[in-house]
């Protein structure tokens, strides 16, 4: 049984629900129970809205300066805590400690601090328009509405918050119901650095929990992070009152290899885009195509690495360089996929099973997974898998392999590997995907703005696009010569 109850987070303090409605969280590197969370009822939404509404009062009318200094000091105290919040991460999701203690704290760090450091520079714009002028305002929206997933529970959270709070909005965070804890612990870390009460407050529960506020007449804007699916009832769901949407939803992002390539550095490239997180990445460069003058060699040398170096085994040893998949129904959907692979005619070219590490023979892990000879009518190349699973093709030239590439409903993300530059800016240039990468793949620095094409989103986090889309513009229009009509 658990032995902590989670609720809550409200106006600096957790709160009871009244209905006593409770979810188990499972830790999926073995299976267990360990923890249980209150789910929000109707009393407590209530009580976030209006606790969010006092809280964009106060926080709107801060200076930019004083709201800069309180995030720092928010970014500050993630980073002291850096080691005890990734191993809560670690805990909640199966991904490996080597991963959490590198990249999710300090990057959900590094966001705070760039928000912050941009509030004091937003700034409008002024123009003349004969002796008259107008200028315009960056205004805050109101109360936002941020619904994380599951695979980067705080550094999703921090993302968010990051630019919502820096724009003078408060928010009200609603986490996975697999991983709620990062947005809460995040939660006390902003009332810890000064952050006023109802600024920032979580609420637990699953889509209908999430549903009530999308819907919910005070909410101004909804940022989601998930799969397509619910990214379109969020938007429809949103649209009766016309709110502001900002989507970053999934994909089935190719990667391609041409002849020209370090095929020691795309090789390095496919694993991280397939097997980093077990594959639990949005943006992962699945459909991996490489020109068939290199193929034999580029996979010679990634089934060498692919057996020697990847290590499936406990997320929190630290040697542990691929863990488990978040639930036991989503490691049944990852080895339907595989065994749809193989009957669809692919060839299964490394792993495809279950694995059962020793301490972790009841998690939910599944050993990275390689296809070849796959064609594009397959499932496992049309449909996001979200697992350890690599699909490599091969192709000719560079108008096919554009083609091909495009062909997709989605349009997260888009890499390439070549040595000839012109190449490279004049393939990337005709990619369908929102987020590309040149010679390096799944680096996402907070400046850079981040979001997808066509069924893979709508809108841009992170970077200025970012902090924008957390504001309104005004226009203030100055009559300075005497006001003359027809009346």
């Amino acid at each position: 049984m658990p032995s902590t109850l989670l609720k809550n987070f409200i106006h600096g303090r957790y709160v009871d629900n009244t209905d006593n409605t409770r979810f188990d969280v499972i830790n999926p590197s073995t299976g267990q129970v360990i923890y249980a969370v209150e789910s929000a009822c109707e009393n407590v939404l209530e009580q976030a809205v209006r606790s969010a509404q006092e809280g964009f009062k106060i926080w709107s009318k801060t200076p930019a300066i004083e709201r800069a200094r309180i995030l720092h000091r928010a970014a500050n105290i993630l980073r002291e805590r850096n080691d005890e919040l990734a191993k809560i991460e670690v805990i909640d999701t199966g991904k490996p400690w080597q991963e959490a203690v590198e990249v999710d704290v300090q990057t959900g760090a590094d966001a705070i601090e760039y928000f912050g450091n941009l509030c004091p520079s937003m700034m409008g714009e002024q123009q003349s328009v004969g002796n008259d002028f107008f200028y315009t305002r960056h205004e805050p929206l109101g109360v936002c509405l941020g619904i994380g997933a599951w695979n980067y529970p705080l550094q999703i959270a921090c993302w968010k918050a990051a630019a919502a709070l820096a724009a003078g909005n408060s928010m009200i965070f609603k986490p996975s119901e697999e991983t709620p804890r990062g947005a809460s612990l995040l939660a006390e870390v902003f009332i810890q650095a000064g952050v006023p009460e109802g600024v920032f407050n979580v609420i637990q529960g699953d889509g209908k929990v999430g549903n009530y506020l999308v819907e919910h007449p005070a909410i101004a804007k909804v940022s989601l992070t998930g799969e397509v699916g619910t990214g379109k009832k969020v938007m429809a769901a949103a649209a009766g009152t016309l709110k502001k949407v900002t989507m970053e939803l999934g994909g089935k992002s190719p990667l391609i290899v041409f002849e020209d390539a370090d095929i020691d550095e795309a090789v390095t490239a496919a694993m991280l885009a397939n097997f980093y997180t077990q594959g639990e990445v949005c943006t992962n460069g699945t459909r991996v195509f490489v020109h068939q003058d290199c193929y034999d060699t580029f996979m010679e040398r990634l089934l060498i690495r692919t057996r020697d170096n990847v290590i499936v085994g406990d997320p929190l040893n630290p040697a542990t360089n691929l863990g488990a998949l978040i639930s036991e129904n989503h490691m049944q959907t990852v080895l339907g996929y595989i065994e749809s692979g193989k009957n669809d005619g692919a060839t299964l070219a490394f792993g495809g099973e279950r694995i059962k590490p020793d301490g972790c023979e009841n998690g939910y892990f599944v050993g990275p997974t390689i296809f070849t000879h796959c064609t594009d009518d397959m499932r496992i190349i049309r449909e996001e898998i979200f697992g350890p699973v690599m699909s490599v093709m091969t192709f000719e030239t560079e108008e096919e392999v554009i083609q091909r590439a495009n062909d997709t409903i989605y349009g997260l993300a888009a890499g390439i590997f070549c040595t000839d530059i012109r190449r490279a800016h004049r393939v990337i240039a005709q990619l369908e995907a929102g987020i590309c990468w040149i010679n390096a793949y799944g680096n996402s620095p907070v400046e850079m703005p981040v979001g997808g094409y066509k069924q893979s989103g709508i809108g841009r986090e992170n970077g200025i696009e970012g902090l924008k889309s957390y504001t309104q513009t005004k226009s203030i229009y100055v009559g300075m010569d005497k006001l003359e009509g027809p009346f």
